[in-house]
Formats: C-alpha cells, sequence, structure tokens
C-alpha cells in the first residue's frame, strides 16, 4: 500500500510515471515527494514505488 496526498492505495510495483500517467497528471506541472525527498522528473520512469512509500504531488495552476 501506498499514501499519496494522504489516501492509500494498492500501487507497489508500478513506477511512478505509471501512476501519474494513469491519472492524467501533466509532468510538466507537478513535483513530487517520495519520503521527504524530491524526485527527479527524469526519475519518474524508473522510480518503483514499493509498500510503505509516501507521496506528495504537488500541481503548479497559473492564474492571475
Amino acid at each position: 500500500m501506498v499514501k499519496i496526498n494522504g489516501e492509500i492505495f494498492d500501487i507497489a510495483g508500478k513506477t511512478l510515471a505509471d501512476y501519474l500517467a494513469s491519472i492524467n497528471y501533466d509532468f510538466k506541472r507537478i513535483a513530487v515527494e517520495r519520503n521527504g525527498y524530491i524526485v527527479p522528473k527524469a526519475q519518474y520512469g524508473e522510480t518503483v514505488l514499493i509498500d510503505g512509500d509516501i507521496v506528495e504531488i504537488v500541481n503548479f495552476v497559473g492564474g492571475g
């Protein structure tokens, strides 16, 4: 089980990129923290989520 933005998901074994694509996040407009560390965008495809991970996803929005 992986905790993402406070919710529990059964996605252990998926890559971060796979998860983000499945929920239609725009990689250019987000920042991801995994277990207290920022994950560089270049590593989304090789970052495999494991049981116990805590992930925070911040989506940047523009406005004015």
